[in-house]
């Protein structure tokens, strides 16, 4: 009896050549993200309490029934409290972005495009920002600028701006090598026609994906800032302004600071997943 050996090939080690990675959703980070924009978009339905008002005989109550955050100094409802400020956090976040995105999209472009004195004068200054941390340049302008939502924005989404402009340099140098753009270039396009039709479109992938890592790390520097002072003023509600104002209590009073941080903390954890979920659903094959 002749006994054919057949060849061990090996169990397969990997993905075959040329597939794409497939990343699932994060579905909990996916689902935070529905509750809390739900809850900023229509504060007086998730929380029909008014976060204004005041009840002095219901003074720091603990988390019931009647009150699932328990009450403030000033017997106000917590969690109204928490689901009104969540508009003001992320109203103010979502525009530090809109103003980092279009602030370094544009010295990107010029950068990474034309090159030469621009490309340097532009990366240089990138680079001293980023030597310094964030939150310290958030910090100095909103010193220098005042309080306020609109100041604090500003001062967040500069301090985004070199990370977002490094990226979007990177990106416009490696589409520029293409060769669809050295034929734009051939057929004698404008510029400005080629930025905006062929360059930008096929270098936004990784920029939204940094763009939503970043937006995790505004929320968080929009709530610093205001647990300093320096954004939505008492007695309108804010993230971090209800951390700062249940300092006082918290011995006895532990709901005050727990649950509002508890809250941004979970929010920030589900921005930080589906921005890396972007990023690794742009990083190609492997």
């Amino acid at each position: 009896m002749t006994v054919t050996a057949v060849p061990n090939k090996g169990p397969r080690t990997g993905p075959r050549t040329g597939s794409r990675t497939r990343t699932r959703p994060p579905w909990i980070a996916l689902t935070v993200l529905a509750v809390v924009t739900t809850a900023a978009l229509l504060p007086g339905v998730v929380a029909p309490r008014d976060p204004l008002a005041q009840n002095v005989a219901q003074r720091l109550r603990p988390p019931s029934t009647a009150h699932p955050f328990g009450t403030d100094e000033l017997g106000r409802d917590l969690f109204s409290r928490v689901i009104h400020g969540a508009q003001a956090s992320l109203s103010i976040a979502l525009l530090a972005l809109v103003f980092a995105l279009g602030l370094s999209v544009v010295i990107g472009l010029t950068a990474g495009y034309f090159g030469g004195v621009a490309d340097r004068v532009l990366m240089a200054a990138v680079d001293v920002l980023l030597a310094l941390p964030s939150l310290l340049i958030s910090l100095l302008i909103v010193s220098g600028l005042g309080t306020g939502p609109v100041n604090l924005a500003v001062a967040v989404g500069i301090a985004s701006v070199p990370a977002l402009a490094r990226v979007t340099r990177a990106e416009v140098l490696r589409v520029s090598a293409r060769t669809f753009v050295e034929a734009a270039r051939g057929f004698g396009l404008p510029r400005r026609r080629i930025l905006a039709r062929h360059v930008l479109p096929h270098a936004r992938g990784p920029i939204t994906a940094l763009g939503a890592l970043e937006l995790a790390t505004m929320v968080l520097s929009v709530s610093a800032l205001s647990f300093l002072g320096y954004g939505t003023q008492p007695p309108d509600p804010e993230w971090g302004s209800l951390i700062a104002g249940g300092r006082a209590h918290f011995a006895t009073a532990w709901w005050l600071t727990t649950l509002p941080g508890a809250v941004l903390a979970v929010v920030v954890l589900a921005l930080h997943r589906v921005g890396r979920t972007l990023g690794a659903s742009e990083a190609g094959p492997v």
